[in-house]
């Protein structure tokens, strides 16, 4: 799933692609933003991305998709 976050006073967003579904990111969202603290999340490549809560913009959550495989479109 792709998530997109936006930083306070940045020009540019930070996209990933993570293998977490989109209630745990949304809870972990919402706990860096109440508590201050830092919005810790892993991409699909393990890496790690951290923002301070108090700096977010605004996070998207993309839908969860199943990915196909083959050529054919069903």
């Amino acid at each position: 799933m792709e998530i997109k976050i936006g930083v306070q006073n940045v020009g540019r967003e930070i996209v990933l692609e993570s293998a977490q579904d989109a209630e745990s990111v949304a809870k972990v969202v919402g706990e860096a933003i109440n508590e201050g603290s830092e919005l810790r999340l892993k991409d699909d490549k393990g890496r790690v991305i951290i923002v301070p809560g108090n700096a977010l913009g605004y996070v998207e959550i993309g839908a969860e998709e199943v990915r196909r495989v083959g050529f054919g479109q069903f």
